[in-house]
């Protein structure tokens, strides 16, 4: 893991931080450089949207994190703040004010000129409970939003209702959106219906060095260089360099890396420790990096959504199961995360216990308890909660109904896969009849956010800040990310109940030390009652096509392509 600074743990600054208005210089940037020519990289499915309010998906949000800009960046390598959008900001004694100047000239990528009426427009837009972002409760503390008011054409006032523990850094989740193109959708209650995949490219625009050049369904997507974005380097050259970035849409981490071994693409992203391998053998002269832990974890949860009167009877009874305690406890005690290790990532991952992974030190509670596989422990917690087992060692529950039930991940995941074949085998010992059902990554997630039509699943997680707060949409029951109950968005057990106050309180607490503490007690719930299965952290393997300047992964989503400004090819290299 980077190092870690105290800022991720409490106050925020109380000084301001000034900025060039021409921007930070990129790091690394030679005098040779030759800017042009393309970069191009796989997703291993569409994007949902390109609209940055409602967008949830690890697609859409990587072609979108191209094309919008914030007020003020976390730098994905340093993991520190930066200016963005604003110049500079400034944060009173309280810690609940915060006045902030954007750069001057700022120009949307449609050529359309930015001031304050923008900004308050996307905080208000973030912050309606009836768009229902799934950043909104980010920018939410004791019920009430982020006041926002104009003091001129580039000067705002933030005011928060309690000081926020992460200080600046919550402005790194809302995107600045174009007033003059969304305004009249939004107060017709359409936004979250704008820019779909099939908006035209002069119908959106954003802050981000990129803007949308074509879309090809079930192909491709293009993103060109945008000629007003702010940002220079040392040099005093516009970025970004390249004049273009290729999504191709390629449904297996397989057929990635043969492109990528082909060199039909130049960067790919978490690679398995198997293609890792591969690569390394057959191209030796590309540039691979393993990063070590990252703040992504591989998760099991349940189908613990109320559902409809009457819907989905078979999924409703063995709720009854996947509601106790007792038999998620049993599931996880008898889950072989070490094999998961070794067979699944070569030795390049971390079992886990907790919803922290392994790459955030500062946060992990070390006193959670770590305990080894029991098949043994297992049976006992389940014979505990009414559960037995017939002639033939299958396991009845409470009503005496043999369990049996259905498990569901990605398709294009082959590690996902693998994990789904290692728990079926996991829970047969206990003599759970797991049913592995593969589905294809946008049907998967409208099953789990809409129709709630599966019963258990495999995901990943993971955080694009090393602090507490992003985890508030996947912890608290009115998070976006909630997983296992996206309806109701209430707490339906005390245990939750804690978790949503503690977060709360964690995230506006200044003091580091006392705010670990809630933190670690949100660990311990979570430990204990199991809303979700902490199964592995993996490593961050990634790789790049010799030639490509400023190429600096990092632990922190997206670890390839965080720095596309800045991101050139060598002579010789230029595609």
């Amino acid at each position: 893991m980077l190092l870690l600074a105290a800022a991720l743990a409490g106050c925020p600054d109380r000084a301001p931080a000034p900025a060039p208005e021409s921007g930070p210089a990129a790091a690394g940037t030679p005098a040779v450089i030759q800017p042009g020519g393309r970069l191009v990289t796989a997703l291993r499915a569409e994007p949902r949207t390109l609209n940055p309010v409602t967008a949830v998906d690890q697609p859409s949000l990587t072609v979108l994190r191209r094309m919008i800009g914030d007020l003020v960046h976390i730098n994905r390598l340093t993991q520190q703040t930066e200016p963005a959008a604003a110049a500079s900001w400034e944060v009173d004694d309280t810690g609940t004010l915060y006045t902030v100047t954007l750069r001057e000239g700022l120009l949307f990528s449609d050529g359309h000129p930015v001031d304050a009426d923008d900004v308050i427009f996307s905080f208000e837009v973030f912050q309606d409970p009836e768009v229902a972002s799934p950043q909104r409760e980010l920018l939410v503390a004791d019920g009430q939003p982020i006041g926002v008011r104009r003091l001129d054409e580039r000067r705002l006032e933030f005011r928060l209702s309690t000081p926020y523990a992460a200080g600046e850094r919550l402005f790194d989740s809302v995107a600045i959106l174009p007033r003059h193109l969304l305004e009249e959708s939004y107060r017709q209650g359409a936004i979250d219906r704008a820019w779909g995949l099939d908006v035209a490219p002069e119908a959106i625009a954003g802050l981000g060095p990129f803007r949308l050049k074509s879309y090809v369904a079930a192909e491709r997507l293009v993103l060109e260089r945008n000629p007003h974005y702010w940002k220079r380097d040392e040099a005093g050259r516009s970025l970004p360099y390249l004049d273009e970035i290729v999504f191709l849409f390629v449904p297996s981490e397989d057929a990635q890396v043969l492109r990528f071994l082909g060199g039909e693409t130049d960067v790919i992203d978490s690679l398995s420790a198997a293609n890792f391998a591969l690569i390394e053998a057959q191209r030796p002269a590309y540039r691979l990096e393993d990063l070590g832990p990252g703040l992504t974890f591989q998760l099991l949860f349940f189908n613990l959504n109320r559902l409809p009167a009457g819907a989905l009877p078979a999924i409703a009874a063995r709720q009854q199961w996947f509601r106790m305690e007792r038999f998620r406890q049993a599931v996880s005690a008898a889950i072989d995360r070490e094999a998961i290790v070794s067979l699944v990532y070569q030795g390049r991952a971390t079992p886990l216990w907790s919803h922290v992974s392994a790459g955030l030190k500062l946060w992990l509670n070390e006193r959670l308890p770590r305990p080894p596989r029991s098949v043994e422990r297992a049976r006992q917690l389940l014979a505990a909660a009414g559960f037995g087992w017939d002639a033939e060692g299958r396991l009845l529950g409470p009503e005496r109904r043999r369990v049996e039930f259905s498990l569901t991940t990605n398709a294009s995941n082959s590690e996902r896969m693998q994990i789904l074949t290692i728990l079926q085998d996991d829970l047969r010992q206990l003599g759970m009849a797991v049913q592995v059902v593969p589905l294809e990554f946008r049907a998967l997630l409208d099953r789990i956010f809409r129709s709630f039509e599966y019963e258990a699943c495999v995901l990943g997680l993971g955080g694009g800040d090393a602090d507490p707060n992003p985890s508030m949409t996947v912890l608290m029951s009115s998070g976006g990310s909630h997983l296992w109950q996206v309806e109701p968005r209430t707490p339906l057990t005390a245990w939750q109940e804690e978790i949503d106050r503690l977060m709360e309180r964690q995230s506006r607490t200044l003091d580091p030390a006392e705010r670990k503490a809630l933190y670690d007690r949100v660990q311990e719930l979570v430990a204990e009652n199991l809303p979700f299965i902490p199964l592995v952290s993996p490593n961050v393997l990634v790789g790049a096509r010799p030639g490509l300047g400023n190429f600096r992964p990092a632990v922190l989503d997206h670890h390839t392509l965080w720095n596309a400004d800045e991101l050139y090819w060598r002579e010789g290299y230029r595609k």
